[in-house]
């Protein structure tokens, strides 16, 4: 009995966390999608270039990454010293209140110099949110599951990603669809950033209705020791895993923001393939990772997480010299099979990635150390992905160029997986 109670408990807790993930992913995603269709034209000047405008659009869309680390610090501490379930639930709150907010913002005609400014700062926001969600988020499914099943429950969280992406791109399609473009252009790309208001609510019942994680309540109740600042520990005696986390990370992030975002844009504004045809691309894509994350989730429990995470950083890395060619083909099948056998080889490195990062680390420190571990990554991989990619096109006008980058993060990727696995075994 005391075992399926507990099954019970903990599907509740990781279907819980899995939902707030995708919520909060969706806030991240539509500032994505809008960076490289609406915003060039809403936030900057109309004499801008084209080019210029884009890389503008995508350099906020990077604040949100550089911001990450520190939201990882600052909810790391707040989820090792107060508890993962307070930190996650103000890392919701955060986040759908600035996401709400964007949806309110005058452009750049209305407001001048004021509306990109204002635009980095939520963006900012959004940033310090995310870099606290995913630690929080992942740790009370991991904590809270049987040893031999933190992969397969770690996987509810990562499945957050796919599902936010497409609420998101599934939203600006209905949008679209339901409006004239320049009603879309003038107001319509609002009403996905409204909608967010709802990841308040989650971020409410997280706080109300959710235990703490099972991990963390033995610790918080253990006798007293010295204090110490979890991030001084965790730079103290586990740098070393931090950066090497950061460099497991730096591959699937940088090749799914490639997929998701740079290759939107260089599909409509490049190729002049419809935008409707690439989001639904990315959209369908992402929804063949859902349970591709699951399964190699699970697999990790059970013939472990490293050789799985590495195999996904190769196939992934030869993968890109497909992904440019099959798009340039402009058929829309063909756009897919790009998009989605990228996702797929994505999915092997993110599936089992809550569970490898979190048993790192000790748990009086794990959510400091997991979340940095995954940030910085985060900044290197995600936030330059798309400016990168975009100036190496204006550079070589080629996508040559844009694979070689993308193998090479792919390479770092390898090889950090190798490296923890060598520390784990000494």
């Amino acid at each position: 009995m005391t075992a399926k109670v507990r099954g019970i408990s903990t599907t509740k807790v990781a279907a819980t966390a899995g939902a707030a993930a995708s919520i909060e992913w969706y806030d991240f995603f539509i500032y994505g999608t809008a960076a490289a269709l609406v915003f060039p034209a809403q936030f900057f000047p109309a004499d801008m270039p084209p080019l210029m405008a884009q890389i503008a659009a995508f350099s906020t869309f990077a604040v949100g990454f550089i911001v990450r680390p520190l939201g990882g610090i600052l909810f790391g501490h707040l989820g090792d010293v107060l508890g993962r379930k307070r930190a996650l639930s103000i890392a919701l709150l955060i986040m759908g209140i600035a996401t709400t907010c964007i949806g309110l913002l005058p452009n750049y005609e209305q407001a001048g110099v004021l509306a990109p400014l204002a635009l980095v700062l939520l963006r900012f926001a959004q940033g310090l949110a995310v870099g606290g969600q995913w630690g929080g988020a992942a740790l009370m499914a991991i904590e809270s599951a049987p040893a031999n099943k933190r992969g397969y429950y770690g996987s509810f969280v990562q499945i957050g990603v796919p599902v936010g992406l497409v609420l998101a791109n599934t939203v600006f399609l209905l949008v679209s669809e339901a409006v004239s473009p320049d009603a879309f252009q003038s107001w319509g790309w609002r009403v996905p950033f409204l909608l967010s208001v709802v990841l308040v609510l989650i971020g409410t019942y997280v706080q109300r209705h959710l235990n703490e994680s099972d991990e963390f309540e033995k610790v918080s109740t253990a006798p007293d020791e010295p204090k110490e600042l979890p991030l001084t520990k965790v730079l103290r005696n586990h740098l070393p895993d931090v950066l090497l986390a950061g460099g497991a990370f730096v591959a699937n992030n940088t090749c799914f923001y490639i997929a998701i975002t740079y290759i939107v844009a260089y599909g409509t504004a490049t190729l002049g393939i419809a935008q409707e045809t690439m989001l639904m691309a990315v959209m369908s894509a992402s929804a063949m990772m859902l349970p591709v994350l699951v399964i190699c989730g699970g697999l990790s429990d059970r013939y472990g997480r490293r050789g799985i995470f590495m195999l996904g950083a190769v196939l992934s890395g030869l993968w890109a010299f497909a992904l440019f060619p099959l798009v340039e083909t402009a058929s829309t099948p063909l756009i897919i099979l790009a998009i989605a056998v990228e996702m797929l080889f994505i999915s092997m490195m993110y599936g089992p990635q809550a569970a490898l990062f979190a048993e790192l680390f000790p748990v009086d420190v794990r959510y400091s150390g997991a979340s940095l571990g995954y940030q910085v990554g985060s900044v290197v991989g995600g936030g330059f992905a798309p400016i990168i990619a975009t100036a190496l096109f204006a550079h070589y006008q080629s996508t040559t160029s844009i694979s070689l980058y993308l193998c090479a993060m792919c390479a770092v990727s390898f090889f950090s997986v190798m490296a923890l696995g060598r520390r784990a075994r000494h």
